[in-house]
């Protein structure tokens, strides 16, 4: 598996595949690329690179601070290593976030951006309710994790779809990886940077997503200039696996419409 290296030294794993245009597959918190597993294979006609965030993966995973600013400067590093001048970016939860980060930084590096399930962070963001915080800080592992299966998917995907799940986390992440992930997810604040983001952003959120709660991407559309928003009925978190017939074509199209553009 392919590493580079960002600039701290801190070597990225990263998972090229296909060919054609290249879009960067971001995923959320505390997750490696196999969050994109299942829906890896509706871009075929994208060379899709996928990365395992530093403390996940085959990454390194240093103890020290992560946040979403030095996960963006990871991603240049992947994109430095295989040459590419400018990528698609599609960003979903934490990645979103990333994405934020990595077009209003680089602008010369995102040719457009996608921005699923997340928030602008900051004071300015809506979190979740209190009821969804207790759920996932329970003491009992099943218990939190039946809890975040459902912000996830909806009943009738869950009844119909046993598992695995590739967006539960890395099952191997150390425990300060954790810490450090959640930390960065959380201190994230794009707020003042939104403005300057210049490339083409399609925002797609699912209207019964309570983990990110959909009223965030109303913030993120008005924040971009330009940027066009998408909601998915019914959809959870999770939106691009349980409704990718919806979601994937969603984004081909507006992939394939930012590719005309000078």
């Amino acid at each position: 598996m392919p590493h580079a290296t960002s600039p701290d030294g801190t070597r990225i794993a990263y998972q090229p595949r296909g060919e054609g245009a290249p879009l960067v597959l971001l995923a959320g918190q505390a997750n490696n690329h196999h969050w994109w597993d299942d829906v890896r294979d509706d871009f075929p006609d994208h060379r899709t690179v996928t990365l395992d965030y530093r403390g996940t993966g085959e990454s390194d995973k240093p103890d020290a601070p992560y946040s979403t600013e030095g996960f963006a400067e990871d991603v240049v590093a992947v994109l430095d290593d295989l040459g590419v001048e400018r990528a698609d970016v599609y960003g979903t939860s934490m990645g979103g976030r990333v994405a934020q980060k990595l077009a209003a930084r680089h602008p010369d590096r995102v040719r457009s951006l996608v921005l699923g399930c997340t928030s602008p962070g900051g004071r300015h963001s809506v979190e979740r309710d209190n009821e969804v915080r207790r759920s996932l800080a329970g003491t009992d592992p099943t218990a939190t994790r039946w809890a975040l299966l459902e912000l996830m998917y909806t009943p009738a995907w869950l009844a119909t779809h046993p598992g695995p799940y590739p967006t539960l986390g890395d099952p191997d992440m150390p425990p300060h990886a954790k810490r450090r992930h959640l930390v960065a997810s959380n201190q994230h604040d794009a707020w003042d940077a939104l403005p300057a983001v210049s490339a083409p952003t399609l925002v797609v959120h699912g209207t019964d997503d309570l983990l990110n709660p959909a009223a965030n991407a109303y913030l993120i559309a008005d924040r971009i200039p330009g940027a066009r928003l998408e909601l998915i009925p019914g959809a959870r978190h999770a939106y691009f696996e349980e409704f990718r017939a919806v979601a994937s074509p969603l984004v081909l199209a507006f992939l394939a419409e930012a590719a005309l553009r000078p």
